[in-house]
């Protein structure tokens, strides 16, 4: 006869009499569905906490969005918003016909390509570079060397760079000494946007490895071993560990760099404007300021910045789509994800 298990003690049976059952999947299911103000008080230390990060940007970014209307009138600042009359869109009409605007956009988007093409890769190359070094110590001194140029203001920036590829700058001085035809690459309108591309680079590369290292750290280390124990060399292991890990973040950084590809520089490019001339320095932002202040013509200059707000926002809804479509969050989560 099979053995049967001794009888529990009264006091045990009872408990285990007491213990309540598992609740069913629906009654999980009622009780994640709480009202908006039960989770307003759930959440509400953390909301408390983003409070002030929503406070600047509904100050500074979206109330300042009621003034394109003057996009749409012929602002006269002493009139006003509610006094001022209403044009349409003879703004917009004025700006494309005007090749000055034109040329203004195809600068902005040449600058922006080549800015897209061979800065957007610095940081994450600088950031690889970084997670090789094995000293901690060697690691945040390097950290810290790169990170310096991101708190230079632009002025100081192009004042170096002016004493070192300006025509009485370090380079020329270089080049006659040896014989060579001096070379002024601060006033080459040729070689404008690869030099906006090199002081970018310098001042910028080493704080855009700030988010980029922060995604190599989350890579599982077992991951790697794994690779390593398979027979995968450094190469393979960085191609198929280290990019699919931080390419989530990658896709982020990359949305967001569409979204102001319009945007390339102000003060950057408005110190350096007239080296080169307009026909080359002239951008975007550079065209709104002289026509906005310069030339009181607000109106066009409301209207040619209401028109790269739409493109921005666009790429960056269009990019988010694309990213969704590859099987990755981009900038939110889509709402059937």
């Amino acid at each position: 006869m099979a053995e049967t298990a001794p009888p529990l003690p009264r006091e045990k049976r009872r408990r285990k009499a007491e213990t309540p059952s598992p609740p069913a999947a629906g009654a999980v299911v009622a009780q994640q569905r709480l009202s908006l103000w039960q989770r307003i008080k759930r959440d509400q230390v953390m909301l408390l906490l983003t409070l002030p990060g929503l406070l600047y940007f509904v100050v500074f970014h979206y109330v300042p969005l009621l003034g394109y209307v003057v996009a749409f009138q012929d602002y006269q600042p002493y009139l006003g918003y509610m006094h001022s009359v209403w044009v349409g869109f003879a703004n917009f009409s004025a700006a494309f016909g005007e090749p000055a605007f034109w040329s203004a956009t195809f600068n902005t988007l040449e600058i922006a390509l080549v800015q897209l093409v061979f800065f957007f890769p610095v940081p994450i190359a600088l950031a690889l570079l970084l997670n090789s070094i094995a000293s901690d110590r060697i690691r945040r001194f390097v950290q810290s060397v790169v990170y310096l140029p991101h708190f230079i203001g632009w002025v100081i920036i192009v004042s170096i760079f002016q004493q070192i590829l300006g025509g009485a700058g370090l380079l020329p001085d270089v080049l006659g000494g040896l014989g060579l035809p001096r070379y002024d690459m601060m006033s080459d309108p040729d070689a404008f946007p690869w030099l906006l591309t090199l002081q970018v680079a310098w001042k910028d590369a080493g704080w855009g490895t700030i988010i980029i290292l922060a995604a190599l750290l989350n890579i599982d280390k077992q991951q790697y071993e794994a690779a390593a124990i398979d027979g995968a060399g450094p190469r393979r292991r960085l191609w198929h560990v280290t990019l699919p890990g931080i390419a989530p973040v990658l896709i982020l950084l990359l949305i967001l760099n569409l979204g102001q590809i319009l945007s390339v520089g102000f003060e950057q490019i408005l110190l350096q404007r007239d080296a080169v001339g307009p026909d080359a320095g002239e951008v975007l932002d550079t065209y709104v300021y002289y026509h906005g202040i310069k030339d009181n013509d607000w109106g066009v200059a409301a209207a040619v910045g209401l028109v790269k707000a739409v493109i921005g926002t666009a790429l960056v809804l269009g990019a988010n789509k694309f990213a969704h479509r590859l099987g990755h969050e981009g900038v939110y989560r889509g709402a059937d994800r």
